[in-house]
């Protein structure tokens, strides 16, 4: 039987969550969904392929006039897959640190939610493209070994299955599928370090080495976690 559209992608999830036990099987998974392609993707590829109960959570900032509408599309979606949906607001008001600001309530409001459903997994979008911009920003303030290895698949209870997955992959994805997925205009706002990290820092750095320099760092990351891995290993023997 030929696989349907998205059916070759949810595989490699399953394999990644194979290859790195960010979810073990059975394990009650709270999937974090912003609307965007690849949380909407994470969202359809573990109600595929997982074998535990899944339930979404989304987030309204408070940010965006957009975002309630964003939310509603999200539980609509998840209604569709069969799995239950909480919209939480934050109610966080603009000014400096808000990126950060909004990623530790929503930490915090997945850690609650996650607690309140029974789950011990809190799963998000992170793909490799993410986990080459972290690495960057880190490697840019002089991280380690243990900072430079970026995301890892899992600690404590978050999870990222889509680490082997490139974010043009979950966009061609939800298209194939007809999936309407939120494109945040935040997200190419150059007043964030990401944002300028993800248009400006990496195309150039594209250019320069004449390759695709995603796949580089996270190969970088990949092995960075193993000599950190070795090190701790050594100091806890010491």
């Amino acid at each position: 039987m030929t696989p349907g559209p998205g059916g070759d992608l949810r595989e490699r999830v399953r394999a990644c969550v194979a290859r790195t036990g960010c979810i073990t099987p059975g394990e009650p998974v709270v999937a974090m969904v912003s609307g965007g392609a690849d949380s909407t993707f994470l969202m359809h590829a573990l109600a595929a392929v997982h074998d535990g109960a899944v339930s979404v959570l989304t987030c309204d900032h408070g940010l965006r006039p957009e975002a309630a509408g964003e939310c509603a599309r999200v539980e609509a979606a998840a209604d569709a897959l069969g799995l239950a949906c909480t919209t939480v607001r934050l109610g966080l008001a603009p000014g400096p640190g808000v990126q950060e600001r909004a990623r530790e309530a929503r930490g915090a409001a997945a850690r609650a939610h996650a607690e309140a459903m029974g789950a011990t997994a809190v799963a998000t979008g992170h793909t490799a493209d993410d986990q080459a911009e972290t690495v960057l920003m880190r490697l840019a303030r002089g991280a380690g070994s243990g900072g430079a290895s970026g995301m890892a698949p899992r600690r404590g209870e978050m999870a990222r299955p889509l680490l082997d997955l490139r974010r043009a992959e979950t966009v061609a994805l939800c298209a194939a599928l007809g999936l309407e997925a939120v494109d945040d205009p935040t997200n190419r706002d150059g007043r964030f370090r990401r944002a300028r990290v993800r248009h400006e820092l990496l195309p150039l750095l594209d250019d320069i080495a004449q390759r695709d320099v995603v796949e580089v760092l996270v190969r970088q990351a990949d092995l960075f976690a193993s000599v950190d891995g070795v090190l701790r290993a050594l100091a806890a023997e010491v």
